[in-house]
């Protein structure tokens, strides 16, 4: 069964659109000169892969409203790809991660290469600055897709509120994420460990992977009041359950497949719903144990085998799967929900929810 990603064979369009976008932003900075092209090829390299999601859900909530497919509605969609770039640029900053994707980390390539070319000052600054503003670029880029993709001006303008939303939205979702990293947990109950780190995702996540970008193709699509409502609801279940195998991912995936050392997220900290649980449910010694690991960046790997075994033994994992299941039962109820629903992006829709929990990377 073809996969909602490559349905309308989409993910090879978007990625021809990507590589065109990029080509002219070439064009536009070639009066700068050279020396500037180390910053387009970061975002070049970190866009010739991913798993497209955020473009497949405004496409699919554009043609949700019965609206055709067409070049314009993959531009559109490919300004998702931008803005995606742009937070994981800015994320692999504030998270000081090695690895994106199998590879050195924009900011790690850009001090490699500075260092390899003997300059003077340190690497790591330069890295770190130049990622940044790739990261600034990309969200340049992603205004320009959207408000020259070719579609009807009074649609386009029907969704700019929603598009500026939530690029507002998730950069303070981003510091949220920063706030809770070093904000203490030790005097919290569990209820307020989980209610923080969900707030996190809601706002982190959910909205900008699942919600936003549906609702986006869908209000400049025109669809039916009620049946945005009942999108929304989708994107939010969704999104929520999304994350949280993100954060399974964060612990158990396998480095071949996420791209991504195994444990990162333990080395980093990461405040997540599967350490609360695990800080519930493991027993005093073990739970000592998980609150020593967490942001330690020596962790070995017996640490971390350490750590595992102790989420999976007090049930910590079972819970977080149980969450998953029923978070995808509410995006699936919320869908059915829809009366307006364009057939064919209901079904692609339907079969999202399953690319987005039951996923190794």
């Amino acid at each position: 069964m073809t996969s909602p990603l490559d349905a309308a064979n989409l993910r090879a369009r978007i990625q021809t659109c990507v590589d065109q976008e990029i080509a002219h932003q070439r064009t536009v900075l070639a009066e700068v000169g050279p020396d500037v092209d180390d910053v387009v090829a970061a975002v070049e390299t970190l866009l010739a892969g991913g798993k497209r999601l955020r473009a497949a859900f405004l496409y699919w909530g554009y043609r949700g409203a019965g609206r055709p497919d067409s070049p314009a509605a993959i531009r559109l969609a490919t300004a998702m790809e931008f803005f995606q770039a742009a937070a994981l640029l800015h994320d692999d900053v504030m998270d000081d991660s090695d690895t994106r994707r199998g590879m050195p980390a924009a900011h790690r390539a850009l001090a490699q290469q500075h260092a390899q070319r003997g300059w003077e000052g340190s690497p790591e600054r330069f890295g770190l600055a130049g990622a940044v503003l790739a990261g600034n670029l990309c969200l340049t880029w992603a205004d320009e897709l959207y408000a020259t993709c070719g579609l009807a001006s009074e649609d386009v303008a029907r969704g700019r509120a929603l598009f500026d939303r939530m690029r507002t939205q998730l950069m303070a979702g981003q510091f949220l994420d920063v706030v809770e990293s070093v904000r203490p947990w030790d005097e919290l109950s569990t209820e307020q460990r989980i209610e923080r780190a969900a707030h996190v995702i809601r706002y982190k996540s959910a909205k900008y992977t699942i919600e936003h970008p549906l609702l986006i193709g869908a209000t400049i699509g025109g669809i039916d009041e009620e049946d945005l409502g009942h999108l929304s609801t989708y994107g939010l279940e969704l999104g929520h359950a999304f994350q949280l195998r993100d954060d399974v991912l964060g612990v158990f995936g396998d480095p071949a497949q996420t791209g991504k050392p195994a444990g990162d997220d333990v080395r980093e900290g990461k405040r997540t719903v599967l350490m609360a649980h695990a800080m519930h449910l493991a027993g005093t010694s073990d739970r000592a144990l998980v609150v020593d690991a967490l942001g330690r960046v020596d962790l070995t790997g017996s640490d971390v085998d350490a750590v595992r075994a102790i989420i999976v033994e007090s049930g910590a994992l079972a819970a977080i799967e149980a969450d998953i299941d029923r978070h995808a039962l509410g995006a699936r109820e919320a869908l059915a929900r829809g009366r307006t629903v364009d057939p064919e992006a209901a079904a692609a829709l339907a079969s999202l929810i399953d690319v987005a929990t039951a996923r190794l990377a």
